[in-house]
């Protein structure tokens, strides 16, 4: 049933991506089935556009086409001045920085690419910190609290009890967890709770 589903596609030339995001294949077995046959043109594509220095932006005729063919197919594009990247690796924080500034850009083109491929990939981060380590655990979007929990481990989800959770932003703008809960944007946040990228969370657990 999976490859009479495919053979016309195939057949044609036809990537098979779009009949997977169509929902054609929605049964277990289906599924696995298709993943078995290790077609490459199931796959999310992220396109990468080697701008010029000159249109970082990537608001070009030629970048123009490859976003909107992307966008058309429900993929993402980024564009990338190889060059430009190759000079901000070489550069401290602050003229990185400042380099950014100068050419209207926010962050390295690199950054844009993670943020893509998490967008593609249908995940986020979210953080845990304490006084030994800073970590950033990769969920699924639309995850539960109990569920970013049980990445860390599966006790975790299984005695989930609530969270205190803020984010890397209000982290930024105050510095310290303390100026953070003095403020009132620490928040504690119970079962459905859905996460969002970038949220900095404490668990408590039962276990």
């Amino acid at each position: 049933t999976v490859l009479e589903k495919c053979m016309p596609l195939l057949a044609q030339g036809t990537p098979l991506r779009g009949l997977v995001e169509s929902g054609a294949f929605t049964d277990r077995d289906q599924k696995k089935a298709l993943r078995g046959l290790g077609f490459i043109t199931t796959k999310r594509v992220l396109y990468i556009a080697n701008v010029d220095e000159d249109d970082v932006l990537g608001e070009g005729t030629h970048a123009t086409a490859v976003k909107e063919y992307a966008q058309a197919n429900g993929m993402q594009c980024v564009p990338v001045c190889a060059k430009i990247e190759a000079e901000l690796s070489d550069l401290e924080d602050d003229e990185r920085r400042e380099m950014l500034a100068d050419l209207g850009l926010e962050e390295p083109a690199l950054d844009s690419v993670a943020r893509a491929l998490h967008k593609l990939l249908g995940l986020m981060e979210y953080f845990t910190a304490g006084e030994k380590e800073v970590r950033a655990w990769t969920i699924p979007a639309a995850c539960t609290a109990p569920q970013a929990a049980g990445v860390i481990h599966t006790d975790f989800e299984k005695g989930f009890i609530r969270a205190e959770v803020y984010s890397v932003t209000d982290l930024d703008e105050l510095h310290t967890e303390k100026a953070i809960r003095e403020a009132g944007r620490m928040r504690v946040e119970g079962k459905e709770y859905v996460m969002q990228d970038g949220d900095v969370c404490h668990f408590l657990l039962s276990v």
